[in-house]
């Protein structure tokens, strides 16, 4: 029998605020977050209600996308595939009401990073992974302002999706630097953030670095 490979540390995925009114003054926000530390992708999530704000959308990665990209950080579309193509980011992120995987891995090629949302649902993440999925996303983890009608989810769903498969899970839903250890240890591959870094009292730069010290102290633990 052969040993699991070693688990890789995990690392922090960062998304937007549902609105942005100053997108000049948030892109030099979006810039501070990135000197905190470690950050493996950016999300662009926009909204209007539930359907994504396709003007903001492009107004923000007209100002960021290109400066992001070039800090080695991925920049990931919320719910629009055309968008993702049109402004050359690294990939997608899509609901289970949004376009196919298949389609969205037709359209932007295999090089792309589609990610599925998946709730609290073994089964949605496991046909997403056949579908082609490059990570699956569970959550709401902890109460969040940022998404209406967030789905409760358990940590348990992340050891068991550690333990048993190989495709990347992400945690989302209300994380913070003072419970993010506990998903941490629970499985999660990637620390999905939005107002844990934004709203954060000493800055978005001090909030990624504070993420990324319990993510090494974590990755440390089970070395």
């Amino acid at each position: 029998m052969t040993d699991a490979p070693p688990r890789e540390r995990t690392r922090l995925y960062l998304i937007t605020p549902p609105r942005i009114d100053d997108v000049a003054a948030f892109s030099d926000t979006i810039m501070r977050a990135l000197d905190g530390g470690d950050i493996a992708c950016l999300q662009l999530r926009l909204k209007t209600g539930d359907l994504i704000d396709l003007d903001a959308t492009q107004a923000l990665a007209e100002a960021v996308l290109r400066p992001v990209q070039d800090r080695g950080v991925a920049v990931i579309i919320n719910d629009s595939v055309d968008l993702a193509l049109d402004l050359g980011a690294d990939g997608v992120h899509l609901g289970a009401a949004d376009t196919p995987i298949s389609a969205a891995r037709a359209t932007l090629g295999i090089d792309a990073i589609v990610g599925a949302t998946c709730k609290a649902s073994r089964h949605l993440a496991m046909e997403a992974g056949e579908q082609g999925a490059d990570y699956v996303a569970f959550g709401s983890f902890y109460p969040t302002t940022t998404k209406e009608r967030a789905t409760p989810a358990d940590p348990g769903v992340l050891s068991f999706w550690q333990g048993a498969m190989t495709l990347p899970c992400v945690a989302i839903g209300g994380i913070t630097v003072e419970n993010v250890a506990t998903l941490v240890r629970a499985g999660a591959d990637f620390i999905a953030v939005s107002s844990g870094v934004w709203d954060h009292p000493d800055g978005p730069d001090a909030a990624v670095a504070a993420f990324n010290v319990v993510m090494e102290q974590e990755a440390a633990a089970w070395a």
